[in-house]
């Protein structure tokens, strides 16, 4: 069995009272990882090396000396996504083929914020006030705390690490719980590259002992949270006791309409995409689809077909298209809900049961559900699983209507070949992110975040960096006279 210690003040180290715990094969459902479990003394430790390292040696290091490690960081993920991918696999569940990819990919974010880094620029301020010179700076804010989920945990690690260390943070890296040991093997290629002990910290644990310690510490200057809404509102509690900042991204269940003058082949890629891809868990997963009536049958057929011929096996495998689910309480969860859906009067389509073929692993069919309203509980809840809930529209407007009538609005997605339609539902529906002919893209460029309960603040783009920063305003007074009467402000 592998074990994998916490990464603290640029050391690699057991847990201070020894605990450890399990991480589970998704494919096996068998132990194959031992993780240090991080508690309290732990999480102190980590917080102090990132708190030391930033009024320390880090804060010695110009900006292009800083783009280099951020560079440095892309050239092991390249060098390395290989292995990274089969880690990642392993502990997640998730295809090698894209855990892999994602890995070589991920490097470019690393890349775009090397270039960023000796880019941001204050101003000098039009000031209404005789001789003053007054300009403004932006300076790193401190200590990052960022937790990280385990269905995409390159993306989002890199999302919120290389802008902070750009701006000249310092940061702790909390791994989920479940699946934590990609993160791990990301320390160990990060502990190569001769950073500053301190500047990154990862560890892992549970709530109370580590997540909660964490969020509230009062060495902590910002919070950078990827995750469920249960969990973001307890972060957020915790940190009105450091009045540290926070961004959340958080869940989704998106809505995809596919109008009658839609390239239809075009449509069908895209929706699988959206839903069946990374078996459906994504927080940006397009889970409910609406279909203009005069193509609802037409495209229910070819999507139902599309989901059947799916090829399900091992996520090691080339050839397989969808593997596991990550854990055990994800698929209970699917099969409750699809249960109460049935109940409640939707239609299945196709799968709704655990591949036959397979008798080992957390394994679902792809699944598609006729629902008569998007009130069921498949149709109304995030799963974060290959479940697909399908409804009739009528006009521009109806869809529009049902596309906004969900408490999330992370992403969206628009089908149609009419340019001045997709760009009015664009517009109208309430989510951060519209694909319109496409689904399921990333990139550094590109900010990411989402409204309503999906959550508050972007990650990635370019005004992101400037979120790990605060503005710092510099008055000078070039007179020669001596200032004025002090009793009144001027």
């Amino acid at each position: 069995m592998e074990k994998y210690q916490l990464y603290i003040d640029g050391k690699f180290q057991d847990a201070s009272l020894k605990n450890t715990f399990e991480s589970l094969n998704p494919a096996t459902e068998e132990p194959w990882a031992l993780v240090a479990e991080a508690q309290t003394e732990d999480v102190n430790k980590a917080v102090n090396a990132a708190y030391n390292a930033f009024h320390g040696e880090w804060s010695s290091f110009l900006p292009n000396e800083r783009g280099k490690f951020l560079r440095a960081i892309g050239d092991q993920l390249k060098n390395n996504a290989e292995l990274l991918g089969t880690i990642e696999t392993r502990d997640t569940g998730k295809m090698y083929k894209e855990t892999k990819f994602q890995a070589n990919y991920i490097a470019e974010f690393y890349y775009y914020y090397a270039g960023l880094v000796d880019k941001i620029e204050g101003s000098t301020l039009p000031i209404d006030k005789p001789d003053m010179q007054v300009f403004t700076t932006r300076e790193p804010i401190g200590v990052v705390a960022a937790i990280v989920p385990w269905n995409s945990q390159q993306l989002l690690t890199a999302i919120k690490l290389a802008p902070a260390l750009a701006m000249g943070n310092t940061i702790v890296v909390k791994a989920s719980e479940v699946a934590p040991t990609p993160l791990f093997e990301f320390a160990k290629l990060v502990d190569k590259i001769g950073l500053p002990n301190g500047v990154i910290n990862v560890i892992t644990g549970f709530a109370d002992q580590c997540g909660k310690v964490l969020t509230s510490h009062p060495k902590v200057d910002r919070i950078a949270f990827t995750g469920g809404m249960h969990t973001a509102k307890h972060i957020v509690k915790n940190s009105a006791e450091n009045l540290s900042q926070v961004t959340l991204e958080l869940g989704g269940k998106s809505p995809v309409a596919v109008f009658k003058d839609a390239n239809i082949d075009n449509a069908i890629n895209g929706v699988t995409a959206s839903i069946f891809g990374a078996s459906g868990q994504s927080c940006i997963a397009g889970s409910r689809l609406y279909l203009e009536n005069d193509i609802y049958n037409e495209f229910l057929d070819k999507i139902s077909e599309k989901a059947e011929n799916i090829i399900i096996g091992p996520p090691m495998d080339e050839k397989t298209q969808m593997g596991p689910l990550c854990t055990l309480k994800q698929l209970t969860n699917i099969e409750e809900k699809v249960k109460q859906t049935l109940q409640e009067g939707g239609n299945l389509i196709t799968g709704g049961e655990k591949p036959k073929a397979i008798n080992q692993g957390w394994y679902y069919k792809p699944t598609i559900i006729a629902c008569d309203h998007h009130n069921l509980p498949t149709a109304e809840n995030e799963l974060f699983g290959p479940v697909l809930s399908v409804m009739k529209f009528s006009d521009e407007e109806e869809v529009i209507k049902l596309m906004n009538d969900n408490s999330f609005g992370l992403a969206s997605g628009v089908f149609t070949e009419n340019n001045g339609k997709a760009l009015r539902v664009s517009k109208a529906v309430r989510a951060g992110i519209v694909f319109v002919n496409n689904y399921r893209l990333i990139s550094p460029v590109a900010p990411f975040g989402g409204f309503k309960n999906s959550g508050f603040g972007r990650e990635s783009g370019m005004e992101v960096i400037k979120d790990y920063s605060r503005i710092k305003t510099t008055w000078i007074n070039t007179s020669k006279e001596i200032m004025g009467d002090p009793f009144i402000i001027r």
